[in-house]
């Protein structure tokens, strides 16, 4: 299993749809609300041979009211 983080930056007044949305999908292990450039951070985990770019792109993306996403990769917890 490989983890990531999607920091998402919804559209103004979409934040809670799209958290809804996305828990909803049951794709997201975690969802927070945040402060900053970004509104949502969410928290995933795919199996080793799932492409991330085309899981984030087909699944997360998609979701209405989203206008931007940054992914974050992660290599080893400590």
């Amino acid at each position: 299993m490989r983890t990531f983080f999607v920091e998402i930056k919804c559209q103004l007044g979409r934040t809670y749809q799209v958290a809804s949305a996305l828990a909803e999908a049951e794709i997201a292990s975690e969802i927070y609300s945040i402060a900053g450039d970004y509104d949502i951070l969410a928290k995933f985990y795919v199996e080793d041979d799932i492409d991330i770019g085309h899981f984030v792109g087909e699944k997360v993306q998609v979701i209405p009211g989203i206008a931007d996403t940054r992914t974050v990769l992660t290599f080893r917890a400590f």
